[in-house]
Order: C-alpha cells, then sequence, then structure tokens
C-alpha cells in the first residue's frame, strides 16, 4: 500500500542500521515459501508495543505487526525480499532523528515524525486500507 523509510532511533536500534525499510501491505497478500516465523513481542514509539516476525535459522526480521493495524496488516522489511530495488520508499517518515549524514532527495516526502494517512498515501492504497479494516469490523 506504501513504502515507508522510517529514520526513527527505535528502528535505527532494531535494524542496527540509519533507518528500516518497509512496505505497509495486507497481511494476507503475504506469501511464505517455507518454514514458519518466530513472533517476538518489542517494544515500539507508541508503546504498545510490536511483534516482529524473524526467521527461525537466522534471525533476520521478516516484517512487524504495529497494534494499530494488528495482525492484518505486515510492514514487510523491503531488503529481505527477493527484488528490493523495486519498492523504493514512498515518504521518509522520523526525519527529525534521521543520521545527519543521510541526505534525502526532494523527489521524495518527508515528514518529521508520523503523518496524515490521507495525505500522502495514494487513493487506491486508502481503498485497499478501507476495505481491510470493513471485512474487520464486520467479522468476515
Amino acid at each position: 500500500m506504501i513504502v515507508h523509510c522510517c529514520h526513527c532511533r527505535w528502528c535505527q536500534r532494531e535494524t542496527g542500521a540509519s533507518f528500516a525499510l518497509n512496505a505497509v501491505i495486507e497481511a494476507d497478500r503475504v506469501l511464505l515459501l517455507q518454514g514458519e516465523p518466530q513472533l517476538v513481542n518489542t517494544p515500539s514509539l507508541s508503546g504498545k508495543g510490536q511483534k516482529v516476525a524473524r526467521c527461525p535459522a537466522c534471525r533476520i526480521a521478516l516484517w512487524s505487526n504495529y497494534a494499530g493495524g494488528g495482525d492484518l496488516v505486515r510492514f514487510v522489511r523491503v531488503g529481505t525480499l527477493d527484488e528490493p530495488d523495486r519498492l523504493p520508499p514512498d515518504i521518509h517518515i522520523y526525519t527529525e532523528s534521521k543520521q545527519p549524514w543521510v541526505v534525502l532527495g526532494p523527489e521524495t516526502p518527508a515528514v518529521p515524525e508520523y503523518y496524515d494517512r490521507n495525505a500522502y498515501w495514494p487513493k487506491e492504497s486508502l481503498e485497499r486500507r478501507a476495505r481491510l479494516f470493513a471485512s474487520r469490523a464486520s467479522g468476515s
């Protein structure tokens, strides 16, 4: 639905890098080719925590589920995909805490913290999200 490049200190600490690149997508669109990930509950900036799905063999984080989306939405780590080049960031978030040597180009929106989804998400992505949460509300 959207690709976040998150520069918050929590993502920096968790990835051991300058940011996390996450593709936000419906959980039912994520296909596991083998095995079952290990779910690890970890703290998050919101205080509500997140579940990080890790490969049980190599412990690499595959995706996260945050409280707001529950198990319906996954924040898939783009670097774990076969073709990560196909998913550049749509927006840079929490840039107030980005590393000072990371230079952001003017072609991609950047916000100091989080943002208003309606202002930045494509219309199609907003519609997909609405359908997803409507199905949860209706129990289907």
